[in-house]
């Protein structure tokens, strides 16, 4: 009996190591968004959202209860998008260092959007960073409304640094 048991652990283990390396062979390829942070390009995945016509529109998954993360006290920070394009997405953190290392505890993939739209005979100009968009906020060059969408956005390249397996 000793000789089965081991035997069907030998398996057992073969089996799983078979899975294990099958698993790794493997590769997701999902597209990178720009965004920019404090006036430089980083790279994030868009995977999920809270709206079912964004979520359409990119082809990620829609995930109404992202939106209970809105309740006091949970990790969720504005970012700035802009709903007709005409700029990259403007995000307030980023980790710091990418990876394991993150001291940013202010960082988070969650992110509710503040919709950035520009007002009427204003030259459009490129926002790099969350002061230039409240400074143009505040010169009357934009207006940024609030929304309660929230969107599952991870940080995988800033800086030179990126996520390992990220190309």
């Amino acid at each position: 009996m000793p000789t089965l048991a081991l035997r069907a652990l030998g398996a057992a283990l073969l089996l799983s190591a078979t899975a294990a390396a099958c698993a790794a062979d493997q590769v997701v390829t999902l597209p990178l968004k720009e965004a920019w942070f404090e006036g430089e390009i980083v790279h994030y995945v868009s995977t999920d959202i809270s709206d079912p016509g964004i979520a359409k529109k990119q082809g990620i998954n829609y995930v109404p209860a992202l939106a209970d993360t809105l309740k006091p006290g949970m990790p969720v920070e504005k970012a700035y998008k802009f709903p007709g394009d005409e700029q990259a997405t403007v995000l307030p953190s980023i980790p710091r260092p990418l990876g394991g290392a993150n001291a940013d505890a202010s960082y988070s993939p969650l992110w509710v959007l503040v919709m950035v739209r520009w007002k009427p005979g204003i030259t459009l100009h490129t926002l790099k960073s969350e002061e230039a968009v409240l400074a143009a906020e505040e010169k009357g060059e934009v207006e940024l409304t609030r929304t309660r969408i929230v969107a599952n956005w991870p940080v995988v390249r800033a800086r030179g640094a990126a996520l390992q397996g990220v190309r």
